[in-house]
């Protein structure tokens, strides 16, 4: 019974330590997310790059890869990368399609719309 308590205590603690939040979330009509087949790869009219810290991701995988595809996938977005160790995300993006304020916005509505806060945004126009 004890071998039985045991093994059970030690799969709960490692299912524990090792998972992370499901933060995926429904695309938005707010954040124009097409799907990654439908999306075509055009010149920027305004080009910018937008950096900004992220606070409230807890893994790589499920946090940082799903903030990156959903911005990503935004019309007006040519790259997005979102480094978990930084806890930093770096998009080059369409300032006549697209605002900072619209990419803060998907970020933190990304999972519940609680978890992840933005900050520290920095825009450099490319042209």
């Amino acid at each position: 019974m004890n071998f039985t308590k045991s093994l059970l205590a030690c799969g709960l603690a490692s299912t524990m330590l090792l998972s992370c939040k499901d933060t995926a979330s429904k695309p938005t009509a707010e954040t124009k997310e097409t799907t990654a087949t439908e999306k075509k790869q055009t010149v920027a009219v305004k080009p910018e790059t937008a950096s900004f810290k992220i606070d409230g991701m807890t893994c790589a995988i499920g946090c940082a890869k799903t903030i990156e595809e959903k911005l990503s996938k935004m019309d007006g977005v040519q790259k997005a990368t979102v480094d978990f160790d930084k806890k930093e995300a770096t998009i080059n993006f369409d300032a006549s399609v697209l605002t900072p304020e619209k990419l803060v916005q998907a970020v933190e509505s990304t999972g519940d719309g609680a978890t992840y806060k933005v900050s520290n945004v920095k825009t450099n126009n490319k042209a």
